[in-house]
């Protein structure tokens, strides 16, 4: 009898430590993820758990969102703030809406995870195709309209989304039954590493913080060593990018992420002198004047072919650029289902889209160099 008290009592001791509670007035900050360019999330490390902030969601986002992380099994008692989630200290089952999300995943080794993703057509990575084959995805339809009953059936640890102006109800459901909903702005980033550094935003998430910053430290040195390189060339060729869409003609304002990879390459972008948030929405017969001589049309929309650009408008014809055939798109890189691989890694690897343009406006600065996006438009 005594043993069985004895034995009873230690598990009530373990029990309680185990469910010990952490009270977030007792311990003090002991220091803050480390970023270089991303300015929309932010980490503070305190001594049983972190905290996870995101400032800029979206854009014009007046919104703050802040997530605990307990460092072991600890519940967590907040008295002086609102939290918007409590987040499991080891994610086995995620879900990620954007492509732009998988190759964070990848590249931490955590793509096992992903249970879940709306559109898995989209997904071009043959690493994740391969699980998405053997079943192992389950598809959650549209981002517009995600299947709730699906999703929360996968009872994922946290679902990576990410908003446009914070109306989601589909969200507000998910969060109802109990599931964290973490919105992902690395979309709204100003520069290009800055997007990329939201790797480290994953690796938080999956207690990979050593692992996620030397990855972006190398995708950072490989960038700025093609940024080096670029500045030897002895010519800046003229740049046109975008094309109509219902006779607006949309490219990338000189401030944006976009251009910034043109200026990075040292090209001669015709209209880098523009800012603002956005595209620019110009007149034809504006993108005309000023580019019809342009040496190299970069990026003309969704077309793929000469063929297709002409049969959506003749006007497309008067540009040197057509008649030299110097276009080049990343429109043509797809996996085996259709979906376009820039748009899902080019945010991840930035260095790659810059030796791209680099190696299509400068060839003979990466001689070895194969473009891992860009194609001559077909």
């Amino acid at each position: 009898m005594k043993l069985s008290v004895l034995l009873l009592c230690l598990v009530v001791f373990v029990s309680c430590k185990n469910e010990s509670k952490i009270d977030s007035n007792s311990v003090s900050t002991t220091k803050k993820l480390e970023l270089k360019y991303a300015e929309g999330f932010s980490v503070t490390y305190k001594e049983n758990y972190r905290v996870l902030t995101i400032r800029k969601p979206w854009p014009k986002s007046n919104t703050t969102y802040e997530y605990v992380i307990p460092n072991d099994n600890s519940t967590f008692v907040s008295k002086d703030r609102v939290l918007d989630g409590i987040l499991s200290k080891n994610i086995e089952k995620i879900v990620v809406t954007s492509t732009t999300h998988i190759p964070a995943l990848e590249l931490l080794g955590v793509e096992q995870t992903l249970v879940g993703f709306p559109g898995k057509d989209y997904i071009s990575s043959e690493k994740t195709r391969k699980r998405i084959d053997a079943g192992e995805i389950r598809e959650l339809g549209k981002n517009e309209g995600i299947n709730t009953e699906v999703l929360i059936a996968l009872n994922p640890d946290v679902v990576i989304g990410f908003g446009v102006d914070g109306a989601n109800k589909t969200f507000e459901t998910i969060k109802k039954a109990g599931i964290p909903i973490i919105y992902n702005g690395d979309w709204v980033e100003s520069s290009a590493l800055a997007k990329a550094e939201w790797i480290k935003f994953f690796g938080v998430l999956f207690n990979k913080e050593k692992e996620a910053d030397a990855i972006f430290n190398q995708i950072e040195k490989d960038y700025l060593a093609a940024k080096a390189i670029a500045k030897q060339a002895k010519t800046r060729p003229t740049v046109l990018s975008g094309a109509m869409h219902k006779e607006v003609w949309y490219l990338p304002n000189g401030s944006s992420p976009e251009a910034q990879f043109l200026n990075d390459a040292n090209v001669d972008y015709l209209w880098s002198d523009t800012s603002g948030n956005g595209s620019l929405a110009l007149s034809f017969e504006t993108v005309l004047d000023k580019a019809k001589d342009a040496d190299i049309w970069l990026s003309p929309s969704y077309y793929t072919s000469f063929d297709q650009l002409e049969d959506a408008s003749a006007l497309y014809t008067n540009f040197s650029a057509f008649k030299n055939k110097s276009i080049y798109t990343f429109s043509n890189t797809t996996g085996k289902t259709g979906g376009v691989l820039y748009y899902e890694l080019g945010t991840a690897r930035p260095d790659l889209v810059l030796k791209d343009i680099i190696k299509v406006c400068h060839p003979e600065l990466l001689e070895d160099y194969s473009p891992y996006f860009f194609k001559p438009l077909n």
